[in-house]
């Protein structure tokens, strides 16, 4: 009678421990898929951020051809 209530205890401990395991392996993956997101979104964003710094930096420059004719009068 002992061994019985042992085994159903043992099994009922185990079906609710896979059923934790199940429920931590979801939320996990829920954020990858977020961090995920994130990460292709601000690969986005470098690559705008570096055409903007190319754009300022050849308004700088001709801002220096500018300022160069400017001063040549």
């Amino acid at each position: 009678m002992i061994e019985r209530k042992l085994t159903l205890a043992v099994v009922v401990a185990v079906v609710l421990e896979s059923a934790g395991v199940l429920m931590w392996a979801g939320a996990a993956s829920e954020r990858l898929k977020e961090v995920e997101v994130r990460v292709a979104a601000q690969a986005e964003m470098a690559e705008r951020l570096a055409r903007v710094e190319v754009h300022l930096e050849l308004a700088a420059a001709q801002l220096d051809r500018i300022e160069e004719k400017v001063a040549g009068q």
